[in-house]
């Protein structure tokens, strides 16, 4: 009895040491303003490919908030994590709820991972699921709320992320699937890419699969709600307006036509330049981007 006491105390001191080293390592004070060149699921894919023989390297270019689409940020944290702006890194209500469905199926099918949670995961673990690698990501997670700000927590999650086979961060995602700048993305582009999020292996943002076509129109509703969208996504006539409503700032909607009334010949189109030339008040259907 006493060598099985002897290993068991031995194994518990090995678990909390290797699980105690993640409140001082690594130092994640460094991302504040760099980028981090490689994360662990990037190596581990790497690894993976190297085993299966296959001659694949990872994609990725990192780019500034200010450079990808404010659609596919709020498309990705309406998917992934819809308290982002108000918890400190846990979502307690969302685990909650991940906890009573798991025990309803029997098994692990929810994790209630925020943001955060999942961005440690990526930069510093590896994809397994098992409760040592879990209360090493929530240190983790603790950590990096205290030492960044929320818009580069955000920042650095769009930027490493895995959204195909090998395709981490949305530049490279937005111009592996689209053939464009993530600062360009649609909303109905951004709505397809954050529906493919829990299964980026599984699932493609162009793919026919029913169950991401129902996600995304699930979140670009959810947008048009909350007035991320200036049209409603369930209107036809509606998708000619795609400017978000932060972005017309003089242009209201009427809720009958959801026609624009505008009070200046000049708006903003995402990156570019619309001129119009009604009187104010008058009604338009479309106006095309000056060439």
């Amino acid at each position: 009895m006493k060598p099985v006491l002897q290993t068991a105390a031995l194994f518990a001191v090995l678990v909390t040491f290797d699980v105690g080293r993640y409140f001082f390592l690594p130092d994640v004070g460094l991302l504040r303003k760099k980028y981090p060149e490689t994360t662990a699921f990037m190596h581990y894919r790497q690894s993976q490919w190297e085993r299966e023989g296959r001659k694949k390297k990872v994609q990725v270019h990192p780019v500034p908030l200010t450079r990808i689409s404010p659609y596919l940020s709020s498309a990705v944290l309406i998917a992934e994590d819809d308290k982002f702006w108000e918890h400190n890194g846990f979502d307690f209500e969302a685990m909650e709820h991940a906890l009573e469905r798991n025990i309803r199926e029997k098994q692990f099918v929810s994790g209630a991972s925020t943001v955060t949670q999942q961005l440690a995961r990526n930069l510093y673990l590896s994809p397994s699921k098992n409760p040592v690698r879990k209360l090493k990501e929530a240190i983790l997670a603790w950590r990096i709320e205290r030492e960044l700000s929320k818009k580069r927590i955000l920042e650095i999650y769009l930027n490493v992320i895995e959204w195909g086979d090998g395709i981490f961060g949305i530049e490279a995602a937005a111009r592996h699937y689209f053939a464009r700048s993530a600062r360009v993305l649609t909303a109905r582009e951004a709505c397809r890419l954050a529906a493919v999020l829990p299964n980026p292996l599984r699932y493609s943002p162009k793919g026919s699969s029913r169950f991401i076509e129902r996600r995304a129109q699930r979140i670009c509703r959810i947008m048009w709600q909350r007035k991320v969208l200036g049209f409603d996504p369930a209107r036809p006539e509606g998708s000619r307006f795609p400017w978000p409503f932060h972005e017309l700032m003089t242009i209201s909607f009427m809720q009958s036509g959801h026609l624009p009334l505008l009070s200046k010949r000049i708006v903003l189109y995402p990156r570019r330049r619309i001129t119009v030339f009604p009187q104010p008040g008058q009604r338009v259907s479309w106006c095309e981007p000056d060439t």
